[in-house]
């Protein structure tokens, strides 16, 4: 886990270095995005190390919720405002819309 947050983080640099050379952006306009990555990534890994923890056992139809994960000290993240999934998403789509909508569900 170290070294995926340490290749993560140099990403990171780099996208921002991209961002202040290329981009003709000012550092608070990208901050907010990034921060919301770097929120989100967190979020994420804590959700998914409890989500293990509190899988259901084999045949159980009690599936933990979000007051289960807050009980545990992590964030409830719906399917779509996953690190993960943003992942997932094509090329072509819309990743500022996306994020914006994670934030939102997160909310």
């Amino acid at each position: 886990m170290a070294s995926d947050l340490s290749v993560i983080e140099n990403h990171l640099w780099r996208a921002a270095d991209q961002l202040r050379a290329n981009a003709g952006l000012l550092p608070s306009q990208y901050a907010r995005p990034v921060l919301g990555l770097l929120f989100l990534r967190y979020a994420d890994e804590r959700f998914s190390a409890i989500e293990k923890r509190l899988a259901p056992r084999a045949g159980s139809r009690i599936k933990p919720g979000p007051d289960d994960y807050k009980a545990e000290g992590a964030i409830f993240l719906p399917a779509e405002a996953r690190f993960s999934h943003l992942l997932r998403l094509p090329e072509d789509a819309n990743l500022g819309r996306a994020l914006a909508g994670a934030m939102r569900d997160i909310e």
